[in-house]
């Protein structure tokens, strides 16, 4: 069992009607080293520009990116080579970003290497510390930069910390 944070970036709310713009994964191990970077053309002619500021791309640049398909199945083949047995959704906000990854996986390539679960960091954090006002996010090393790749390896950092302090029992191969 492997767990592998992921974040994303997209210039919606939702996907299907907005996309996914980019996103990044990190192993989660002890050198977080194997990392994926992903960024997609648009699916709709829908977008909030708001939401798309976030990424830091512009709708024209976003139109030059690869095909989702093309991407998705990339991301599928980095999950094989690197994780030892089920491959574990994780991020710090799974509601969103792991309902943009497992759209993309069963629309574009119809199955979803990871299954049909995904877990939180942020609730791992509230419950290990037994506080639910309590955030996760001091714990992180890699600054926040809405990067995927720095914003996923950031929140494995904290997993690992929250690992290592509170010996939390995790499976991390």
């Amino acid at each position: 069992m492997s767990y592998i944070m992921v974040d994303i970036e997209s210039d919606g709310p939702i996907p299907g009607d907005y996309s996914m713009i980019s996103f990044g994964a990190v192993l989660v191990d002890e050198h977080l080293d194997k990392t994926f970077y992903g960024q997609l053309q648009p699916i709709s002619e829908k977008w909030v520009p708001e939401a798309l500021a976030v990424s830091g791309f512009s709708r024209e640049e976003t139109l030059s990116f690869d095909a989702p398909q093309k991407v998705m199945q990339d991301f599928a083949n980095w999950i094989k080579e690197h994780s030892k047995g089920q491959a574990v959704f994780i991020s710090d906000n799974n509601g969103f970003d792991w309902m943009f990854i497992c759209w993309y996986f069963h629309h574009f390539l119809e199955k979803n290497p990871f299954g049909h679960s995904s877990q939180n960091l942020g609730s791992l954090y509230k419950g290990v510390v037994k506080d639910m006002f309590q955030n996760f996010k001091h714990l992180r090393v890699t600054k926040h930069t809405h990067h995927p790749v720095d914003d996923a390896k950031g929140n494995a950092e904290a997993l690992l910390t929250i690992k290592k302090t509170f010996d939390l029992k995790i499976s991390l191969k």
